[in-house]
């Protein structure tokens, strides 16, 4: 393969997320842009599909297309989830091969890197890193294990200097280009699997100062995203028609473990394996509607577990946007099935967690040290900070503080890019 010419002038930005990743790219002293990765397409999926008919590996939207359409192979998502994991070391079987984790996560970085080079025409050698506030909560030595296995991969695809910035001051840097004035911004970061906050100063003024950590006042964060909302959902409807609470013969309920596993998107896989659906099938004996063992059953066999998850997801984006209810497409599993989802149901459901996300952001605020008529506005970026129950916690807490939505994909990636221009060669 012809080797591409190095850049040493610039930074890559590389915004890897649980759900979706960017990428962007600044010079010295230039204005970031983000990099299509997929078409025109400025974000892709963080989605691996590894094709078992081909034998060849597929990426984003197309991975997503590919396993969607029914072609055998291997789909892996939430990588990210599995930072500081031991799962993360753990291999798995792929076309015949044993692959760890790690390695995968290295297989995406480097098509993100390769994408960056033909955009760029050439590949670059220096990158800036997102990262949240806390891949791991309450595990300090986990965490730093997180950010040690991103950085590893990293070097192992290319890249010579890696360094790191917080996803929320990356988020903050990028917002701060469009400020007119000086401002005390709170920045809500909701990803697809960390939600994470930064009170901070900004302003046209400080963009030249190369060390920001005084205009940071307070950071907090929290391990909830969109994936724990996709989970719970998919909890609360969807299983429960796999026979989730239902009681059986003997009043009891069905042991929950294999519902919990199919809602939530990186412990999918493991129950396809032969043990795992041994123990389904066995689970028959729990059942006194056996029309719902079928279905779990239909699931495991046919690996329907990822396009559930799927459904669900687009279900919980159309019910947010439309703010009307929805019903989730069960038709692969059986024909005609389907689960409703209302506006109440996605209120409800996502209560506690939403509570807690705002909880986080108040934190974050007093921290700081400031009263709610101290702060100028609050920004948002992230996937999930579009979703409208969320909004509406956040401006009760928050009540008469300026809410601005910014580039919910692409604003982490560009901020990236602007912390690491000026860093030198």
């Amino acid at each position: 393969m012809e080797k591409i010419p190095s850049i040493h002038t610039s930074t890559l930005g590389i915004d890897f997320g649980t759900s979706n990743s960017a990428v962007s790219w600044a010079q010295d002293g230039g204005l970031a842009r983000l990099l299509p990765l997929e078409g025109q397409e400025l974000s892709m999926p963080t989605a691996v599909f590894y094709n078992a008919e081909e034998r060849r590996t597929h990426f984003g939207r197309d991975a997503l297309a590919q396993y969607l359409a029914g072609t055998e192979g291997r789909l892996m998502r939430s990588l990210k989830s599995l930072l500081g994991s031991p799962l993360l070391l753990e291999k798995t079987e792929v076309n015949h091969q044993q692959i760890s984790y790690q390695d995968i996560i290295a297989t995406f970085l480097a098509e993100l890197r390769q994408r960056a080079a033909r955009a760029l025409g050439a590949a670059p050698t220096r990158v800036v890193m997102g990262r949240p506030v806390h891949f791991v909560d309450d595990d300090p030595e986990r965490d730093a294990l997180a950010q040690r296995s991103l950085h590893e991969a990293a070097l192992a695809v290319g890249f010579e200097q890696v360094s790191f910035q917080l996803e929320p001051m990356a988020a903050a840097l990028d917002h701060e280009r469009r400020l007119a004035r000086e401002s005390l911004v709170l920045v809500v970061d909701l990803g697809g699997g960390t939600s994470d906050f930064t009170v901070v100063r900004l302003g046209p003024q400080r963009m030249a100062q190369a060390d920001r950590s005084a205009d940071v006042l307070a950071t907090s964060g929290v391990h909830i995203g969109g994936t724990d909302f996709d989970q719970k959902l998919s909890l609360e409807q969807v299983m429960p028609l796999l026979g989730f609470r239902h009681q059986g013969p003997q009043q009891r309920e069905v042991p929950s473990r294999v519902f919990f596993d199919l809602a939530t998107w990186h412990l999918i896989q493991w129950q396809y394996q032969p043990r795992a659906i041994s123990q389904a099938q066995a689970l028959r004996v729990n059942y006194a509607d056996v029309q719902l063992h079928a279905r779990l059953m239909a699931v495991l066999e046919h690996r329907h577990g990822h396009h559930m998850a799927h459904e669900v997801e687009q279900a919980k984006i159309r019910c947010s946007q439309q703010d009307r209810s929805t019903a989730i497409d069960l038709s692969i599993v059986e024909a005609g099935l389907h689960a409703p989802l209302q506006t109440a149901d996605l209120q409800g459901h996502l209560a506690a967690l939403l509570a807690r996300t705002v909880a986080c952001a108040r934190d974050c605020v007093q921290r700081a040290g400031l009263r709610d008529g101290e702060l100028d506005a609050i920004y948002l970026t992230g996937g999930s900070s579009a979703l409208r129950p969320f909004q509406r916690a956040l401006q009760v807490e928050f009540a008469g503080v300026a809410m601005v939505e910014g580039d919910l994909f692409g604003g982490v990636a560009s901020g990236l890019a602007y912390s690491g221009a000026g860093m030198g060669p």
